[in-house]
């Protein structure tokens, strides 16, 4: 079963041990790519980076799930786009915290915040990133050769 298949507030350790597995996955392909691009001396610093690299992104995929699923059911408002900003900051934190930055700290948490809260009204109300947009109906004049529907509007 997916992330979005889960209740909100719900079973907290599934949603928490989906979105650490997928901190994991995005750790070691951007551990790797950095390795790449940035070549290592010997063997063993490029195991330490990427071990360092992949547990700070599985932490924060382990810190945005439970933060999101805890405080659904803290504030008793599963489906409300702040849960998923106080899981995005809370990862933000993480990072400024194992950054030993303040600055780096706030601006993660802005920024993962409004992303994770940006991703859940996305879903909610239906918005593709991509394929063809969807035409919708709107009822139009009863003079309408279309059988008083026109074919108006289009979403993304």
């Amino acid at each position: 079963m997916g992330y979005w298949e889960l209740e909100e507030g719900k079973d907290c350790v599934q949603k928490t041990w989906i979105t650490t597995k997928l901190g994991t996955a995005l750790g070691l392909v951007g551990s790797a790519y950095h390795i790449v691009a940035f070549q290592p001396e010997t063997a063993v610093e490029a195991l330490a980076r990427a071990a360092n690299g992949t547990v700070t992104m599985a932490s924060m995929g382990a810190i945005f799930g439970m933060a999101t699923c805890l405080s659904a059911q803290a504030r008793d408002a599963p489906d409300d786009p702040t849960n998923y900003f106080i899981g995005g900051c809370a990862s933000g934190v993480f990072l400024g915290a194992r950054t030993h930055s303040a600055v780096t700290g706030t601006t993660a948490c802005l920024g993962l915040g409004m992303l994770a809260m940006l991703t859940k009204v996305g879903k909610m109300e239906g918005w593709r990133l991509t394929g063809p947009p969807r035409l919708t109906r709107r009822q139009g004049s009863a003079g309408n050769q279309n059988g008083g529907h026109a074919y108006c509007c289009m979403t993304v």
